[in-house]
């Protein structure tokens, strides 16, 4: 049974999509990965084959810096970056309004290069990362069924009364006005109806006759496979459609031998990571790194963007890197500091580890909720928490560290890892293509 796996060309998109992929890698299957050139790196190490489709304007294999980008890319990714100083709803705002031109990236041609992809690789199944709008909306118009990945808070899919990109809940350590969040709504509705038109705009030019939508945001693959641990969704009270929970697709990573020593020499330890992205905001590396340090827990830190110098003294016996081997040390880590981002969290307490969560943009705010509404984890403002709020909340999160939630979601997806419920769920139904 082949397999076609579509990603945009971004590391944290690819690496939990290659790791699905890895089961059908596994038994013998054809698996090729249709991403662009940047991830041709990360496709490789997994073993599999790439598809030349870029999707979108900017790219990166590990750590994502705005001097890399094109100049347009670099613009947006500067703007967003100050957005996140301001806090949640300018951040939430901006995003709002780069959403075109991020999400939609020439949309007709991507589409049109989608199928070809389709053409030439004839896959007997389809997985497709939920933000790859382009390719979701030509496989929609053209009747083939796909596999809709969605790596976020369930919220990225948003249900019957929401709208995309306005939070349906957020921790309580942020107090947005009552204005704030009626202009909010407003321009994600604005910007909701834009990218519907664009969207229909682009059916229409792949095929007059295929079926147009009243909300683009809400379309989804025939089967959607939530990249999160069902316990967290749990209660919130969205009505989701016909879906599974994967819990995290948690990947094999190379042994480093340093690591591997640290780790043993450290024993109890924190994991700090803002991501590819959020990692620029070393400022809050700082203040995070001297929180540990006053609490005197030694820490393991993936700096990516941020110079290590700017974390300020550093003891010599911290892990510090660019980038670090993540779900290894996280099987080891006591707590772990997070952005909220999807691989982070769901590789977290797919093993047991509880979260300090800094929220800065996008579901991640949903997210952190979850978390603080379950009682895995804590939740700060990263722009107003100060280094004794901080080792507060890391004392907290310590005593969280064997609870009995946590233990019966590791038990769990150790039971039944992601892939291995994508691989049962996508080799029942009927083949994608013929």
């Amino acid at each position: 049974m082949s397999l076609l796996v579509i990603s945009p060309d971004y590391a944290s998109h690819l690496l939990p999509l290659a790791t699905l992929a890895t089961t059908w890698r596994d038994a013998g299957e054809r698996v090729v990965v249709a991403t662009g050139p940047a991830t041709d790196p990360i496709v490789r190490e997994f073993g599999l084959e790439r598809y030349d489709l870029p999707l979108g304007r900017g790219s990166n294999a590990k750590v994502i810096r705005a001097e890399e980008q094109s100049d347009e890319e670099s613009d947006s990714l500067r703007g967003f970056f100050d957005a996140t100083r301001r806090g949640m709803i300018p951040t939430l705002a901006y995003q709002a309004k780069e959403r075109l031109t991020d999400l939609m990236w020439d949309p007709v041609d991507a589409g049109r290069r989608t199928l070809a992809a389709v053409d030439v690789v004839r896959p007997d199944a389809i997985i497709v990362d939920h933000l790859a709008f382009s390719a979701r909306l030509a496989l929609q118009a053209a009747g083939i069924a796909y596999a809709d990945v969605v790596l976020g808070h369930p919220s990225a899919l948003p249900v019957e009364g929401e709208v995309y990109g306005f939070p349906p809940f957020w921790p309580a350590v942020f107090t947005p006005g009552v204005d704030e969040l009626d202009d909010l709504r407003a321009l994600c509705d604005e910007v909701s109806a834009r990218f519907t038109a664009e969207w229909n705009r682009t059916v229409r030019a792949l095929d007059e006759a295929a079926p147009h939508t009243d909300d683009a945001f809400g379309e989804h693959g025939d089967l959607v496979l939530y990249n999160y641990p069902a316990p967290l969704a749990d209660g919130d009270g969205r009505a989701l459609p016909p879906h599974a929970f994967l819990g995290s697709t948690r990947r094999v990573e190379a042994i480093d031998d340093q690591v591997e020593a640290w780790m043993e020499s450290a024993r109890e330890y924190a994991y700090v990571s803002f991501g590819s992205f959020l990692s620029v905001r070393g400022d809050v590396l700082r203040r995070v790194s001297a929180a540990l340090a006053s609490i005197g827990m030694p820490a393991a830190i993936a700096t990516g963007s941020t110079p290590p110098s700017e974390l300020g003294p550093i003891p010599e016996s911290w892990l510090v890197r660019e980038y670090l081997p993540q779900v290894r040390l996280l099987k080891g880590a006591r707590l772990a500091v997070t952005h909220g981002g999807n691989n982070s969290v769901t590789e977290a307490l797919g093993q047991g580890v509880p979260l300090l969560v800094l929220p800065f943009s996008t579901d991640q705010f949903a997210g952190a909720a979850a978390i603080e509404r379950t009682g895995v984890g804590r939740v700060l403002d990263p722009n107003s928490a100060g280094v004794d709020e901080l080792a507060a909340a890391l004392v907290a999160v310590r005593a969280l560290s064997g609870s009995p939630l946590l233990q019966s979601i590791a038990r769990e997806q150790s039971a039944r890892p992601g892939p291995a419920i994508a691989y049962e769920l996508l080799t029942a139904r009927a083949p994608a293509t013929s």
